[in-house]
């Protein structure tokens, strides 16, 4: 298909013995001990080029190794949730039962007295109270002389985990539909997988979960009307053919779509991911079992995270002529390691904020040597990912996460831009009270118009329950403020880069870092004080639970557009600069989803359209429209 465009480490102790694989009922924590430094240390990559401000993941991702579970896969209807096996769950007993009756003769009852607290005690028919035989567990934790900050061994390098309380281990909650089905802690790159046909050019989790990430893939494709209409519509004119694209993005079900389709249009695919924790495993292992070379799954460490990109680009006989980015990693790589293959590159499709900021700032040094397609600020995915995405998004994370009730919260959320006014709307809709804090008048002045108080953050920091970044930028939340917030405030981010909160300033030794759920944290201050930190800074929906597929169709037609119209365009058309997707493309986009609504666009009379000066089939706005 063609479209015609007008050219526009504190290593983890298990707790008080192995852990079963079941979650246990709630139990008493033991007697705290002295808690270790938290030392998680990152390691960064050289940057000659701007600073790669976005997805960089640290290296510290808890619970990814070292003993600990696996991180959750989030948004995966058919995995089974942690626990024991079918069929093996253990019944209660009659007289367990009986004994949640306050009036039974030998109910059990906590002793609350010195010395007896937390205690079970057996009431007997005769009035006599003994006390039941319990176990008691203790907390071991690592060598405590351990250095800050030290750099993990070769099985370190997989994560660095820190201290996790018993009562978190133990506690029989929804945390448990956090945990990872697989008992392998063997680290992906020392596995030798193979898929049923031999190949090994991969590197997944575990290639045996395929069958249950096609699943999910099978599930999404439902939601993805349009790109399931642009196999139908292109397939046999292959507008791709000959494509070698390499891609870095939040590998889920909704990308496997993409990819899938970017295949069926004649491309060949390498991938990798933009975000150590958005990765769900079945998913890549379903990807790797098809046939795609991927290299990535949940809870990568930097080391990781950088090695898998480089499997990407790195190989022998194959070189990529195209890029798929979201955040800028992927082209900052083969600009630092391998420059000489953009002679061979056609263009980019960047869609993030961050990696469109790192394009325009090569492209002002005139270091940009391939014409770029900034997909973030295109009308379908500002508009629709950004805003109708994250307004759903934000609660599904907050909840998923806290089991928190929104209603009369206090919250602050930093930036009004998109992803700013779909959170707002969502929390405003909960009944929570929502201040706003921004730099740009017009988007402050949008803000106070729809009934939010504007407050630099300073005011409000001590009183807020909830703080939320969603501006792109960094060190949006300081030290300075975090030492500020009141017990228990809840500290997120919504923008794609990992920058906006000062994380790495809480990794010092006076402060106790505690893991109560995967991508959950207290950092706890030395008067007790704590706060919920969620994903470490990262992107809180992506990390914490999924998005509305629906709403990634129309990202990733709009990726896929920008990817043939770059593949095909005509020598001369783009030059060596960053490009808005042309309106055409757009209005495409959106027409491609119109149909799930069954809705019915009205068509312009030819004098209509010649008295409004537009083509009867678009577009039909000015590239200075402002939707």
């Amino acid at each position: 298909m063609s479209v015609q465009v007008a050219a526009p480490a504190v290593e983890l102790k298990e707790l008080g013995g192995p852990r079963d694989k079941g979650a246990a009922a709630p139990s008493r924590p033991a007697e705290p001990g002295p808690l270790p430094p938290p030392g998680l240390g990152v390691a960064g990559a050289p940057c000659p080029l701007p600073a790669p401000a976005g997805e960089r993941e640290a290296a510290a991702a808890p619970g990814a190794g070292c003993g600990a579970e696996r991180p959750p896969v989030s948004g995966c209807p058919g995995l089974p949730a942690a626990g024991l096996p079918p069929g093996a769950a253990k019944v209660p007993q009659a007289s367990a039962m009986k004994r949640s009756d306050p009036h039974h003769p030998q109910h059990r009852h906590r002793d609350g007295g010195d010395g007896g607290a937390g205690r079970e005690a057996m009431v007997s028919p005769d009035g006599t109270v003994t006390e039941a035989p319990r176990t008691v567990k203790k907390i071991q934790f690592a060598d405590q002389k351990q250095e800050f900050n030290k750099r993990p061994t070769k099985i370190g390098r997989r994560s660095l985990s820190r201290s996790i309380s018993q009562s978190s281990t133990d506690s029989y909650s929804s945390a448990a539909s956090y945990t990872d089905s697989s008992d392998d802690e063997t680290s992906p790159r020392d596995k030798q997988q193979k898929n049923s046909k031999g190949s090994s050019d991969f590197c997944v989790k575990n290639i045996k979960q395929a069958e249950f990430g096609r699943r999910e893939i099978e599930i999404a494709e439902q939601e993805m009307p349009a790109l399931m209409a642009l196999r139908k519509r292109a397939q046999g004119e292959k507008p791709l053919a000959g494509a070698k694209i390499v891609g870095c993005t939040h590998i889920t079900a909704q990308t496997a779509v993409l990819m899938e389709t970017l295949g069926a249009l004649g491309a060949q695919c390498r991938w990798a991911a933009c975000n150590i924790y958005s990765t769900l495993n079945e998913v890549a292992a379903a990807l790797a079992e098809s046939g795609f070379p991927v290299f990535a799954w949940k809870g990568e460490s930097e080391d990781d995270f950088w090695w898998c990109i480089d499997r990407c680009v790195n190989v022998e006989g194959w070189q990529p002529n195209m890029i798929l980015d979201d955040g800028g990693d992927l082209t900052h790589w083969i600009y630092k390691k391998y420059p000489n293959m953009f002679k061979k590159i056609k263009g980019i499709v960047e869609e993030s904020v961050t990696g469109v900021h790192r394009l325009y700032q090569l492209s002002k040094a005139g270091k940009l040597c391939v014409p770029a397609m900034n997909v973030n600020d295109s009308v379908t995915k500002q508009k629709f990912d950004n805003l109708y995405c994250c307004r759903e998004s934000i609660l599904d994370g907050l909840k998923r996460t806290t089991d928190m009730m929104f209603g009369g919260k206090q919250v602050v959320v930093c930036g009004y831009g998109e992803v700013g006014k779909g959170c707002c709307a969502a929390l405003k809709a909960m009944g929570s009270i929502v201040y706003v804090t921004e730099i740009d008048p017009i988007c402050a002045l949008q803000a106070c118009m729809d009934g939010f108080r504007l407050v630099k953050l300073n005011e409000v920091i001590r009183q807020v329950d909830i703080v939320i970044t969603c501006t792109g930028n960094k060190n949006v939340v300081t030290r300075e403020h975090l030492d500020r917030m009141k017990n228990s405030c809840i500290v997120c981010n919504m923008g794609h880069s990992n920058t906006e909160i000062d994380v790495a300033s809480l990794r010092t030794p006076e402060l106790t870092w505690e893991r109560v759920r995967s991508q959950v944290d207290h950092v706890i201050w030395p008067d007790g004080k704590r706060i919920v930190l969620l994903a470490e800074g990262r992107l809180l929906n992506l990390s914490c639970s999924t998005v509305p597929t629906f709403v990634l169709s129309i990202t990733a037609t709009t990726q896929a557009l920008a990817l043939i119209e770059l593949y095909n365009a005509p020598e001369g058309r783009y030059k060596q600069d960053v490009y808005l997707l042309p309106k055409k493309m757009d209005e495409y986009v959106a027409s491609l989803h119109l149909p799930t609504f069954d809705a019915h666009l009205t068509e312009l009379t030819d004098e209509q359209a010649k008295y409004l000066g537009l083509n009867k089939n678009g577009p039909f706005k000015p590239n200075y429209y402002r939707y």
